[in-house]
């Protein structure tokens, strides 16, 4: 079957939110490396300076199930717009901060706008391309939220040390504002196509409440499966990655920055697979995909865990993220369909669990360390993704096969 045909407008538009996910992630990740500067010039110590992140952080796990509701109410992409448009006045506050107070507080409002980005961005994909071409195009925005991670850091360090942390804020604001700026463009032009096709913005659906809306989601068979392959995957896959920089200073004696950047290589592997994920996606199906990402991630895991010399950990950790974007992407998809009828509240409350999920296993690693050591935490996280690789590849197939029969 040939696979269906994605319009020139379509893509330019979802390369438009593949911006708008890069700049979600470089607003979440910007602060890391600015930590010892901020903690300076307000003389405070680094534990209260990371209430920057500390505080982003949570804001923008819990803002993720409002938005679920008021994208599916208020149309995906006119939130994503005004969102983005105010990360660009929650950067500016923070370029005039000048207390701590006043520079969390501008963090909180940016994260409240960013929250938005990744969630909504997925599920106006799902509504948008047909489900031969949703993976494939999934990758596009996955690229951007991918490149944030390692951009982020990057930028956040570069900028502070060459001009003050300030200049970092000032790079966000104008990036929030082009992308803002250039969606709300994209929003114009959809409205008066819909208009010239004597279309509404968004068809009238009776739409359930929210509540309602939760219930039918967690309570449907398939749904119930990927949000708890969600929340596993949060916990073995991001929460563990939280000490392998940490035990690769533990247990070979690596510098910090020296860890950090080998660990950095994981972003890095992502990037590698959101390039070429359109051929894979076409070579394997979302078993194979599963499967074999889930058994890369647990092989990366053990080297890493295990290597006595630092320099198997730069393959482990590049194939790592190689390995487990190829398994987190098959997951987007699929929780872009969980509930088409309620999209956003799905795709949302699919971040939520994998938000959850993280926190408990960084949680359950910090717990287990002084028992069993870091090299058994890393290698447990990486059986764990092997795992639920193995899981999901059977139960993806014998969804496929009660579908077909």
């Amino acid at each position: 079957m040939n696979p269906s045909v994605i319009s020139p407008a379509t893509r330019r538009t979802i390369m438009l939110l593949s911006l708008a996910t890069f700049a979600s992630m470089v607003a979440q990740r910007i602060c890391d490396a600015m930590l010892p500067e901020l903690a300076r010039v307000f003389a405070v110590s680094l534990a209260q300076a990371a209430q920057v992140v500390s505080v982003f952080a949570i804001t923008y796990g819990a803002a993720q199930l409002f938005y679920g509701p008021l994208g599916d109410r208020m149309g995906k992409f006119r939130v994503i717009t005004f969102a983005t448009l105010g990360c660009s006045v929650g950067s500016a506050w923070a370029v005039f901060a000048g207390t701590l107070d006043a520079l969390v507080a501008a963090r909180l409002l940016t994260a409240l706008g960013a929250a938005a980005l990744i969630p909504l961005s997925m599920a106006w994909v799902g509504d948008t391309v047909a489900p031969d071409q949703l993976q494939e195009m999934l990758t596009r925005t996955g690229l951007g939220s991918t490149l944030g991670i390692v951009g982020g850091q990057l930028v956040g360090g570069l900028l502070t040390d060459a001009l003050g942390w300030r200049w970092a804020f000032v790079f966000m604001t104008v990036l929030f504002g082009v992308v803002g700026a250039l969606l709300y463009l994209d929003l114009r032009r959809q409205r008066l196509m819909a208009v010239n096709q004597n279309a509404p913005d968004s068809p009238a659906v009776a739409r359930l409440g929210f509540i309602a809306q939760a219930v039918q989601i967690v309570t449907g068979p398939w749904s119930r499966v990927i949000l708890a392959l969600a929340l596993i995957e949060g916990a073995g896959g991001f929460g563990v990655l939280a000490i392998w920089a940490s035990h690769l200073h533990r247990s070979l004696g690596l510098s910090l920055s020296m860890a950090g950047a080998i660990v950095a290589l994981f972003g890095l592997g992502g990037v590698l697979y959101m390039a070429v994920g359109p051929q894979l996606i076409r070579r394997f199906d979302q078993p194979g995909l599963v499967r074999v990402g889930g058994t890369v991630v647990g092989a990366s895991a053990l080297v890493l865990a295990y290597t006595p010399h630092w320099g198997p950990a730069l393959p482990a950790s590049l194939l790592g993220g190689f390995g487990f974007f190829m398994f987190h992407n098959t997951m987007q998809a699929n929780a872009t369909q969980m509930a088409p009828q309620a999209r956003s509240t799905a795709v949302t409350m699919f971040a939520s669990f994998l938000f959850l999920g993280q926190s408990i296993g960084v949680v359950l690693a910090a717990s287990l360390i002084d028992r069993i050591g870091t090299s058994a935490v890393i290698a447990l996280g990486g059986g764990v993704m092997a795992a639920i690789g193995i899981y999901f590849a059977q139960a993806l197939r014998r969804r496929a096969t009660l579908a077909s029969g």
